[in-house]
């Protein structure tokens, strides 16, 4: 089973928290044994890719555009968008080793072939992309990090969103969902300045889903406890 590693000298914050919860069930254990380097994207790692050469994308998906969700949960989101999406590659990053173990469980379900799951900081996978590569992007309910003392592990500072401007393909959309207003506070000040536009026609725009969305657990616990979703769209300049 492929687990991530973060190169001692890697200069970014690690903007996850756990990488485990509870003990997971016999048929997860499974899907990580039998189902993770299968769909392992290639060598991401440092420790089996020090020299970080890049993957090969057009071999990896037969030349289809490929999507990037960065932190996918429990991955309800990203099978919805691989089903409903089959000419499109998609890979998901998530070091929670729980969720990640979910993914596959739904994978198998859906019997989605165009998925690719690095278990581990998406920091190491943008190290790998190529640039200009990835069709459109997505940060959904990321980890809020709360403490004032602790919003730079946040994804959307520009140690992180310099690098996804680098894989994103000019004009590729980055969509952004959360229900903190700090979040969003940070996210509209920090976005623009990595060199994205939001793509907002309106001041209600950020309460309308996407037309292609899917609610995920984290949305649906932030609505049982009263908290707003918003819905931020951008463009790669």
């Amino acid at each position: 089973m492929t687990t991530s590693n973060k190169h001692p000298g890697a200069p970014w914050r690690n903007f996850y928290g756990r990488v485990k919860g509870k003990t997971l069930r016999p048929k997860q254990e499974e899907y990580l044994q039998e189902d993770l380097d299968r769909l392992s994207p290639g060598a991401v790692d440092w420790e089996e890719n020090p020299d970080r050469v890049p993957l090969d994308l057009e071999a990896l998906f037969d030349g289809a555009p490929v999507w990037l969700e960065i932190g996918f949960g429990g991955g309800e989101h990203m099978v919805h968008q691989a089903v409903g999406n089959p000419g499109v590659g998609i890979i998901g990053a998530e070091p929670f080793i729980n969720g990640v173990a979910m993914l596959l469980g739904k994978i198998r379900e859906a019997g989605a072939g165009n998925l690719r799951v690095y278990p581990g900081d998406a920091r190491n996978l943008f190290d790998v992309l190529p640039d200009e590569s990835i069709s459109k992007a997505f940060l959904l309910y990321p980890d809020p990090w709360p403490k004032k003392k602790h919003h730079r592990r946040r994804f959307v500072t520009q140690e992180h969103l310099e690098p996804l401007h680098r894989v994103l393909k000019p004009g590729a959309e980055f969509r952004v969902a959360t229900d903190i207003p700090d979040y969003v506070r940070q996210t509209l000040v920090e976005v623009p300045k990595a060199g994205f536009t939001w793509a907002a026609e309106g001041p209600e725009d950020w309460r309308r889903p996407w037309d292609d969305w899917y609610s995920t657990r984290y949305e649906q616990k932030a609505l049982r406890e009263g908290r707003v979703p918003h819905y931020l769209t951008f463009h790669r300049r």
